[in-house]
């Protein structure tokens, strides 16, 4: 009973690695980053903008930063909270 909860939590505690392992990946970021680029990019051309396929960096640009800057105002913010 004790060794098969224990292994019930230590996979649920492998999975929550996992998925903290991806959520700050290299990988990830690419990927959102490619498919923000066709998305943005189709709906500039299906619209008409100028040089859509150039303009569809900025939201790209847009989105790498904030994954840049988000680990500095977490860790500010954290800073700033009062414990439990």
């Amino acid at each position: 009973m004790v060794e098969e909860r224990l292994s019930a939590i230590e996979e649920r505690n492998a999975r929550v690695a996992a998925d903290k392992a991806w959520e700050v990946s290299i990988t990830r970021r690419a990927v959102i980053s490619v498919m923000t680029y066709l998305t943005a990019g189709i709906f500039m051309v299906v619209n008409g903008f100028l040089h859509p396929w150039i303009t569809a960096i900025v939201p790209v640009l847009g989105y790498l930063l904030s994954t840049l800057s988000l680990p500095w105002i977490k860790k500010y913010w954290l800073s700033r909270q009062k414990p439990l």
